[in-house]
């Protein structure tokens, strides 16, 4: 299942996630705009759906804050005890960047995007 977060209101995810609990959520700029509750909401209705592994496509998105990677960590403790995780999806050199600096290369899966 894909969920993109691109205009207000904030979508809703749908009742059960995708095949082996996989709920993939598109950002963007706009939505990061505004501060972190939409993205917030978003991580929270995944996760009540059932979600055990949560894809972040960041194509869209040129600079993540550190709360919003926060907000990422909190959703990954809740899919490491399902047995999944969250993966960042098309990851930007900035954000790379910050992922290194904090240590949480270790702790978050990055993966390209797909057919790139």
């Amino acid at each position: 299942m894909t969920v993109a977060a691109t205009h207000h209101p904030v979508p809703v995810v749908p009742a059960r996630p995708g095949r082996e609990g996989q709920v993939v959520l598109v950002l963007s700029d706009d939505l990061l705009a505004d501060g972190l509750a939409d993205l917030r909401w978003l991580l929270h209705d995944a996760l009540l759906s059932g979600a055990r592994r949560l894809v972040v496509d960041l194509t869209g998105v040129r600079q993540l804050s550190s709360t919003a990677v926060a907000s990422f960590l909190w959703a990954h403790r809740t899919c490491r005890a399902r047995g999944g995780a969250v993966v960042l999806r098309g990851v930007n050199r900035r954000t790379e960047d910050l992922l290194h600096r904090t240590g949480l290369w270790r702790v978050m899966q990055v993966e390209d995007q797909p057919g790139g």
